[in-house]
C-alpha cells in the first residue's frame, strides 16, 4: 500500500473498530449476544431469559443486526435471530476477558466510560 493509501486507511480503520465497540458498549446487548451463542432464539425467548422489554431486545437486535454481528431467518410469523460468526465473537469474548484480567476494575473503574458499575 501507498503512504497515502495507508494514512487513510489508518482512520477508517480506527472508526470501523469505534463503530463495533459502540455496538457492544450496552450490556443489554452483550447478554444478548452471549445468549444467542447458546443457540438461536426469537424475541420472545431473548426476552423471558434476560427479564427485558420486548421492544428493548428488538431495539438491540437491531443494532447487533446491523454492525452485523447478528443475522435473523423468518420462522412462520417471528424471526429467530442467531450470531452470525460464532468462532469470531467467542473469541472477541475471550480477548475481553482476558484484557479485563490484566486491567482488574480500571475498566470498572474508569470515569471516562460513563458507565455506573453496579456488583
Amino acid at each position: 500500500m501507498s503512504g497515502a493509501l495507508v494514512e487513510r486507511a489508518e482512520p477508517d480503520a480506527a472508526l470501523a473498530a469505534a463503530c463495533l465497540f459502540h455496538g457492544l458498549a450496552d450490556s443489554s446487548r452483550v447478554a444478548i449476544l452471549r445468549h444467542l451463542l447458546l443457540g438461536e432464539h426469537n424475541v420472545r425467548q431473548l426476552t423471558g431469559h434476560l427479564g427485558l422489554a420486548q421492544s428493548t431486545v428488538s431495539g438491540h437486535l437491531a443494532c447487533l443486526r446491523d454492525c452485523g454481528l447478528v443475522s435473523s431467518r423468518p420462522v412462520g410469523r417471528s424471526s429467530v435471530y442467531a450470531v452470525s460468526d460464532p468462532g469470531l465473537v467467542t473469541a472477541l469474548f475471550a480477548a475481553a476477558e482476558k484484557l479485563l484480567a490484566a486491567t482488574g476494575d480500571a475498566v470498572v473503574l474508569c470515569p471516562s466510560t460513563g458507565a455506573v458499575a453496579t456488583r
